[in-house]
């Protein structure tokens, strides 16, 4: 069925008559068009989840709170998380919350690969949480679901790999740029976020969805932007110095805010009932928030609208700040679905308005109307929780049409991610990621190593014997086999140990033992092991931990069934592969912290690192044997680049004798790389 639908649609899209990267761009089209489609329609779904919740769609939601009993106020989120916890929990539990750390984990760790029933779940979930009064946004939802759509049609035609990638981010893009009318902010929330890197084989699919996206929002939503404010513009030159104020509060606001959301879902995790009820207690408290403050209902864009154009009172922006975040964190911390970006623009524009009104009152006179300051307060907050300057600046100009603002945005944006980054090293997106382990900050180097598995390099030929095998058989296998390590396994194939000939080497002139000793009874059965699962920086840290050159794979299910082994040589040339493969693209990866200065050490996700060394005239004639680098240095030489044009990369002989101009690639502690260059006089 699947291949009959993906020769469908190769034929109709010109998948033979069309290069790759050209077949990439009319899929990017396609993923554009469909992702405008999916946001239009998510708009309308959460209007007709309001319409059955309120009695009417639409953005003026406060007003007409103002008219409903406390009972309906109370009751209607109760309804949406008894609704939605459920739903999430047995459905699809990927779907619960903002849905971006997701795609960011599918798109380093899992090749793009999303579930296709995201798409349907995560779209009703987040449009029923929104629209019977969750305290979230549109953004995170539309992410998840243009990515999964995007990861979907990838995989339904095949697509894979760095491709499928790209696919899933041009989803994205498409969601991002519809759901806000801004094509240039979509294209760079993608690219600083999700991604992390620029390329112009990456760009430009997702310029392309982009576009096709925007072209399908602005024909059924128009070309408006998303608050239609006052002009403003910076009074005085000294209003720099009240913005930078402006940007140091939103980083601490931004940095409260990460901070709160997982404290509450700590909390509710830690309630011991089962998961799909929270949601009824999560919806309760939003309720009783909505019977004092109706601002916080839904998305929030028409009480972004009025403290843009100044009509708030002071107390009540200040007291938004905080019953905000926290109506947004009990929303998600409870099981609801939907995003932060929203809630961080209510946030930050009732932030940037009370600071507004505060120096307007104390510097009557140079100062512009709160409305500017929470236009740049908007942008500060966003930029501080989500640690991408450059897609807050970008999307707060798209969304209000004001470029005269542009200058004060521009630096409370920065200021406050900055200030954000000093206090966490996190985001509020990847916070979720790190709580569970992973840190995609840590560049392209770990997500090669933690993205790829086990069975993607695993050899299946691997010299085995059975556990009766007598003496001499094992010796005959030793003798007429290159390999250093024999398996024994049973009938079921089953592993029972390991022969290595460096234990067994002392013995093997020995022909009284025939009679005695069998296989099992010279197998190592304290190696460790791995699953297809496993991650390549798993194994290569327990091959680098064990001294050893290679392991057994195991079946994941606990069986102990033998199917290959995992040799540290072919890891790391699936490693150097996939960096030619990344660096060839012409990809620039975006760190969120700067390395320090004069380090030229490649990560490999664990504390050892990976660096190339040219042999000092101390180590010239020696072989690896003399040096003792390993016993020495506690420093593994894992491959030999000769100087030679004709040889390429080899594995280390550790007989051969190393010439002038050879390469090392080295592997180990950073420390112990830099006493072996010192000792052996090796310079950079």
């Amino acid at each position: 069925m699947v291949k009959s639908i993906q020769k469908i649609v190769h034929q109709l899209l010109g998948y033979r008559r069309l290069s790759a990267d050209t077949y990439l761009l009319v899929l990017s089209v396609v993923i554009g068009i469909l992702g405008g489609y999916g946001a239009v329609l998510f708009r309308y779904l959460i209007a007709f989840f309001q319409y059955l919740a309120l009695g009417q769609g639409g953005n003026e939601v406060v007003s007409l709170l103002m008219t409903k009993s406390w009972l309906h106020k109370l009751i209607v989120p109760v309804i949406g998380g008894a609704i939605v916890a459920p739903m999430i929990y047995f459905l699809a539990r990927e779907a619960k919350g903002h849905g971006v750390p997701e795609v960011m984990e599918a798109i380093a760790m899992h090749n793009g690969i999303i579930r296709p029933r995201v798409v349907l779940v995560k779209s009703v979930a987040s449009a029923l949480t929104i629209g019977t009064g969750g305290s979230v946004g549109r953004e995170g939802p539309i992410v998840q679901i243009g990515a999964a759509f995007a990861s979907s049609l990838g995989q339904l035609v095949g697509v894979t790999g760095e491709r499928l990638r790209v696919l899933v981010a041009c989803g994205v893009t498409a969601g991002i740029t519809a759901t806000f009318n801004a094509p240039i902010a979509g294209v760079f929330f993608s690219v600083e976020i999700i991604l992390g890197n620029y390329a112009i084989t990456t760009l430009s699919p997702l310029i392309i969805s982009s576009v096709a996206a925007t072209v399908v929002s602005r024909a059924y939503l128009g070309d408006v932007p998303a608050f239609a404010i006052p002009r403003h513009l910076m009074i005085s030159p000294w209003e720099t110095l009240f913005y930078a104020l402006l940007g140091m509060l939103a980083g601490v606001v931004a940095f409260l805010f990460t901070k709160l959301l997982y404290a509450t879902e700590d909390i509710f995790d830690a309630i011991k009932v089962p998961e799909y009820t929270k949601g009824i207690a999560g919806g309760a408290l939003v309720g009783v928030g909505l019977l004092y403050f109706p601002q916080i209902y839904g998305v929030g864009y028409d009480t972004i609208t009025k403290v843009l154009k100044g009509e708030e009172l002071l107390w009540v922006l200040l007291v938004l700040v905080g019953v905000k975040m926290l109506a947004m964190s009990i929303t998600i911390g409870s099981g609801g679905s939907g995003g932060i970006f929203a809630p961080s623009l209510l946030v930050g524009a009732c932030l940037g308005g009370a600071f507004g009104i505060v120096v307007g009152k104390i510097f009557p006179g140079i100062v512009a109307p709160s409305g500017a300051y929470a236009v740049a307060g908007m942008g500060a907050v966003v930029a501080g929780t989500t640690r991408g300057p450059i897609t807050a600046i970008l999307i707060i100009f798209e969304m209000t049409g004001d470029y005269k603002i542009i200058l004060p945005i521009m630096m409370a944006a920065i200021i406050s991610s900055l200030v954000a980054s000093k206090l966490s090293r996190e985001s509020m997106y990847t916070l979720k990621l790190a709580r569970r382990g992973i840190h995609l900050d840590e560049g392209m180097e770990v997500c090669i190593m933690k993205g790829a598995r086990v069975e993607n390099v695993m050899e299946p030929d691997a010299s085995t014997l059975p556990p009766e095998a007598p003496f001499s058989e094992v010796l005959k296998k030793i003798l007429q086999t290159h390999s250093a390590h024999h398996y024994v396994v049973d009938g079921e194939r089953h592993l029972i140990g390991v022969i290595s000939l460096h234990d067994v080497k002392s013995v093997l002139h020995r022909s009284n033992l025939d009679p005695i000793v069998i296989a099992e009874d010279m197998a190592d059965t304290s190696m460790p092991t791995v699953s297809p699962d496993s991650t390549l920086a798993d194994a290569l840290d327990l091959l680098l931990g064990r001294n050893t050159e290679e392991l057994p794979v195991l079946d994941g299910e606990g069986k102990g069934v033998f199917l290959g082994v995992v040799s540290k040589r072919t890891i790391l040339d699936f490693y150097q592969r996939e960096i030619l493969k990344e660096e060839a693209q012409g990809l620039k990866f975006i760190r969120r912290e700067d390395r320090a200065p004069g380090t030229d050490y490649t990560g490999m996700g664990f504390d050892r690192k990976m660096k190339e060394l040219r042999a000092s005239p101390k180590m010239v004639g020696k072989t690896l044997v003399d040096l003792h680098l390993r016993e020495t240095f506690n420093v593994n030489v894992v491959s030999i680049r000769s100087a030679k044009p004709a040889d390429a990369d080899t594995a280390p002989d550790p007989n051969r004798a190393i010439e002038a101009d050879d390469v090392l690639v080295v592997i180990g502690q950073p420390e112990d790389i830099e006493k072996m260059k010192t000792d052996l006089e090796i310079s950079d």
